[in-house]
């Protein structure tokens, strides 16, 4: 179970889709938590390996060795 507080503006707009469309607002927020939840994932991970990195916790490899170890070289 999920309650989320939205600015009056959005939660009209979600309203207002949902009479349109004959669905409900929390099919709505459903989907577009579904839609976004990998993209949000992903941009948290790629912070925190920035972070690692900067920190010395965590080494790069260049593109150059990633190639010649899978024998993608050019």
């Amino acid at each position: 179970m999920l309650a989320i507080r939205l600015p009056a503006e959005v939660e009209k707009r979600l309203a207002a889709l949902a009479r349109a469309t004959g669905r409900t607002k929390t099919f709505y927020a459903r989907e577009a938590i579904l839609e976004h939840l990998d993209d949000l994932e992903d941009l948290y991970l790629a912070e925190q390996r920035l972070i690692d990195i900067r920190a010395g916790k965590t080494q790069t490899v260049p593109i150059e060795e990633v190639m010649r170890r899978y024998g993608m070289e050019g």
